[in-house]
């Protein structure tokens, strides 16, 4: 789908750059910024360290893909957002978050289904001029 619009790029753009943070904290977590001298591995365990290595990858490539107004870039973001949250919510022991994390990865959930729809419109509109 492509994102023609201008008031969607602007929106496509601001989920971009949260996407973006949210990739790069959860980056600082894995490399132990604020642990000090104690191992990331030590302190989530292999599996914990392993599933926020893939969702911080792939958060980071989605803030890419939406920067560049690119489909895959939304596909990819709720797809690790959705694992994620279904994760944790199943009360996976190896997904840890905040309350803020939380709220933040509902709010680009909810963001992207909104881009989603906007499209739709878009192209609906296009389509009937």
């Amino acid at each position: 789908m492509e994102y023609s619009a201008p008031y969607i790029g602007y929106y496509i753009r601001v989920v971009a750059l949260i996407s973006l943070a949210l990739g790069l904290a959860d980056a600082a977590r894995l490399l132990g910024v604020s642990l000090g001298a104690v191992s990331p591995i030590a302190t989530m365990g292999l599996a914990g360290f392993v599933y926020l290595g893939i969702f911080s990858l792939v958060r980071l490539f989605a803030a890419v893909g939406l920067w560049i107004k690119a489909s895959w870039g939304a596909v990819l973001l709720v797809g690790a957002t959705t694992a994620e949250l279904g994760l944790y919510l199943m009360g996976n022991p190896d997904i840890e978050m905040s309350a803020v994390g939380f709220a933040v990865r509902l709010v680009l959930l909810a963001s992207i289904i909104i881009i989603f729809v906007l499209g739709v419109r878009v192209r609906r509109a296009q389509t009937n001029d």
